[in-house]
């Protein structure tokens, strides 16, 4: 069950509209490494999840705040859109996307300038569950795999690039009411990503899940003998020297070592006959089919 408190969790308001700079927005809010897709990532972990209650309830709880964040940077961005106040207006009007939205100029200029015309068009100066190029969000952005620690290692991942695009956009602005709430953002994000660090450890301490995953997969039924070599595909041969092609394994079941790519098994690739209803094309010509 979910409530809804006429409260954001932190406060987004920018000094000034600013429509090129909400369609960048749109990125954290819709793009791949976005808070809709923490959010919706979160949750149907949590909804799924049949580990140890500490986790699930760990789990929701960000999800939950994530939803909050989707909150505050679509109340951002329909801020970005909107007009200015009177005393403002002169300086707005002389940015031509502020000024369309003010109506000091034609919105065409606008779109001209940069504006996702979307923005106008389809929300009405609101926010969209779009990215910064407009493309619309999908769940193919989001992992729940029902096995904690791949989720949670994805989980690292998100919130490390999700924290990566905020701060350029940090430094793309000057607005400090933006930077404001882009700051308390980033530092949410510092949290998240140590939280995920320390659930990570706290899974494999607890010994529920570890390295490779899935952990309980017998280990005799999988190929030992290319289980910890490290194959060597590109030109050049300084990745020998790393520590993932030389010395024990982080899992601690093998030794790492190096190799060349070459072919392991005598297949040249070469695909049978295909079913004649496919109408595919035979690898040679058909001979024609004899009068009667």
């Amino acid at each position: 069950m979910f409530t809804h408190t006429k409260h954001l969790q932190y406060q987004a308001k920018p000094d000034k509209p600013d429509p090129q700079f909400a369609k960048m927005l749109q990125e954290p809010l819709g793009g791949q490494w976005g808070e809709i897709s923490v959010m919706m990532t979160y949750l149907f972990q949590g909804w799924s999840c049949r580990g140890p209650q500490k986790y699930r309830d760990m789990i929701l709880d960000i999800g939950t705040e994530e939803i909050g964040h989707v909150e505050m940077l679509a109340t951002m961005i329909a801020r970005l859109l909107e007009t200015s106040p009177v005393e403002t207006q002169e300086e707005a009007a002389k940015n031509s996307a502020v000024g369309a939205i003010m109506g000091g100029a034609r919105i065409e200029d606008a779109i001209l300038a940069g504006m996702n015309p979307q923005h106008v068009i389809v929300a009405g100066s609101g926010p969209r569950p779009v990215d910064s190029a407009g493309n619309l969000w999908t769940a193919g952005f989001m992992a729940a795999s029902g096995n904690l620690l791949a989720d949670f290692r994805f989980n690292l991942t998100a919130e490390s690039q999700g924290r990566l695009q905020v701060a350029r956009l940090y430094n793309m602005t000057e607005d400090r009411g933006v930077r404001d709430m882009l700051s308390f953002l980033i530092a949410r994000d510092t949290m998240h990503q140590n939280q995920w660090l320390a659930a990570i450890r706290e899974l494999e301490e607890d010994g529920l899940e570890m390295t490779p995953v899935p952990s309980n997969f017998p280990q005799d039924q999988e190929m030992v003998d290319v289980a910890y070599q490290f194959i060597g595909a590109s030109s050049g041969s300084e990745s020998r020297k790393g520590p993932w092609a030389n010395g024990p394994s982080p899992d601690g079941r093998g030794e790492f070592s190096y190799a060349e790519i070459q072919p392991l098994a005598n297949d040249d690739g070469k695909l049978g006959k295909i079913d004649p209803r496919m109408y595919g094309t035979p690898p040679a010509p058909v001979p024609p089919i004899a009068a009667e």
